[in-house]
């Protein structure tokens, strides 16, 4: 007797349900989850169809190309011991998510009892970190005209942050002609490095600094810094330059008058070019051999 299409049909569909009744399936809600850190998080492996009443349930990760069991002989191990759990029947719940546990990770599920007796799921896990307060370099005085480069940077953050810099508690456009505020300033803005470089800065770019590192876990930010933007004086400089070279012919002159003078010469007096004194009258001064001095003897004339 020949089957009838309809009957063909459901024929098929009645022998798929037999086979998918002996095999084991598994099915993820999930399979790119994401966490921030600290937090906790589920991985799901739902066993869709199973005859087999205690299977085998394992939990693997795998980091750069090397897998390393999580989950072995109903016990979590490895570096998940102590932080997460199994949730019947094969869902793994990560208690306290850090940024190592970034990785794949697969659930396998062996089934003797069934036609099909083995199915596994690959998910993974991404765990975003929070920027931590990011390093500021503010200069602390420019002169008007003069290049100046503001720095911030943070290398903790995942995914990788991103860069807002602050002037006066007012964000700074990455154009500055989008805004009337900075309109005339001569700047440019790389949110991805962190750099705010002014190629001539102009006294309106006075003010605070501050810059913010974010990305999908949260923000972060640097305390303010002044920047302080200066006129040169150039009459002021010059004058002060006249006055130094003043003063240096001043001390020349002098020092030359004083040696002229002879302020600078000294002269040693010993027994070889002592003058005596001028005869008095009356009295004659005689030298002798042995003492080395003089002595005097009178002559009186009347």
């Amino acid at each position: 007797m020949a089957l009838t299409p309809l009957a063909c049909v459901l024929l098929l569909l009645s022998m798929q349900c037999y086979i998918s009744t002996l095999a084991v399936l598994l099915k993820s809600t999930n399979s790119k989850p994401w966490v921030n850190e600290f937090e906790s998080i589920e991985l799901s492996c739902m066993i869709e169809s199973i005859t087999t009443t205690k299977p085998r349930i394992e939990w693997k990760k795998i980091k750069n190309g090397d897998p390393s069991y999580v989950y072995f002989d109903n016990q979590i191990s490895g570096d998940l011991e102590r932080r997460a759990k199994i949730r019947e029947p094969a869902t793994l719940v990560i208690l306290n998510a850090t940024r190592s546990d970034s990785a794949d990770y697969r659930c396998e599920v062996t089934a003797p009892n069934d036609q099909k007796s083995f199915d596994e799921i690959l998910i993974s896990l991404t765990v975003r970190v929070k920027p931590v307060v990011p390093r500021c370099s503010v200069p602390k005085s420019i002169p008007v005209g003069k290049p100046a480069e503001l720095h911030c940077l943070e290398d903790e953050g995942y995914p990788k942050s991103q860069y807002q810099w602050f002037r006066n508690k007012e964000e700074i456009p990455l154009d500055p002609k989008s805004s009337p505020k900075f309109f005339n300033s001569t700047y440019t803005l790389d949110g991805e490095m962190g750099t705010l470089k002014f190629s001539a800065v102009r006294k309106e770019d006075a003010g605070e600094y501050y810059c913010r590192a974010k990305n999908e876990a949260g923000i972060s930010e640097c305390g303010p810094q002044m920047m302080e933007v200066y006129d040169i004086n150039i009459a002021g400089i010059i004058l002060g330059v006249v006055v130094v070279v003043m003063v240096l012919l001043c001390i020349t002159v002098g020092i030359f008058c004083a040696y002229k003078r002879g302020y600078f010469t000294s002269q040693k007096q010993t027994g070889n070019n002592y003058k005596p004194p001028a005869k008095g009258d009356g009295v004659d001064y005689v030298r002798t051999e042995d003492e080395g001095d003089f002595r005097h003897k009178s002559s009186f004339v009347i």
